[in-house]
């Protein structure tokens, strides 16, 4: 798991640490000093702690004029135990909404499967940012059956076509154009 990077060749457009509205601003990082781990793999030290020992972001691009964000995550979702939703909405997405975004992109291709509880944070996300969305973009089938399966699929725009996007060849205004339009359609 030391190796899976998260995406960096936005690096250019965005960088977390370095935007002061941002819930990781001025967070210093290593590349050589492996801190961090999920299970006892250590991962790769991009990646940012949100308090949780199985989930971590990296907040790749915010668009605050758009108002979106596009978040890699990898890990383990794991609201039984670690109720990771919560930590999630309190430390990350409540700071980002302060800002007024209402869209966000939640890119799952690493996250390795997901643990439920109750669906209150999810309802709570969706309240916060009405008029606005939350899309999972490359979610593993079994990971999306674990959302269906406990009904909190119903707060997010998942599934069917958001499966398929290769979504590193788009840049970030492409990538929010593509989902806006699949969000745009589903929500009608």
């Amino acid at each position: 798991m030391h190796l899976v990077e998260p995406y960096y060749r936005w690096r250019s457009l965005y960088i977390a640490s370095e935007d002061e509205a941002s819930p990781f601003y001025e967070r210093n990082y290593s590349e050589f000093e492996f801190h961090n781990s999920i299970y006892n793999f250590y991962i790769h030290p991009q990646w940012d702690s949100i308090g949780s020992p199985t989930l971590f972001i990296k907040i790749l691009y915010i668009d605050y004029d758009e108002n979106y964000v596009i978040i890699e995550l990898i890990g383990e979702w794991n609201d039984a135990i670690e109720n990771d939703i919560m930590t999630l909405k309190r430390d990350i997405i409540e700071e980002l909404t302060k800002y007024g975004i209402d869209k966000f992109m939640l890119i799952g291709e690493n996250v390795l499967n997901f643990h439920s509880s109750d669906d209150c944070y999810y309802e709570e996300w969706t309240d916060d940012i009405e008029g606005g969305w939350v899309a999972m973009i490359n979610f593993h089938e079994h990971v999306l059956l674990e959302f269906k399966d406990v009904g909190v699929d119903q707060y997010f725009i998942m599934g069917g076509e958001m499966e398929q996007i290769q979504w590193r060849t788009y840049s970030p205004e492409q990538l929010y154009k593509k989902i806006k339009s699949i969000a745009d359609k589903r929500l009608k």
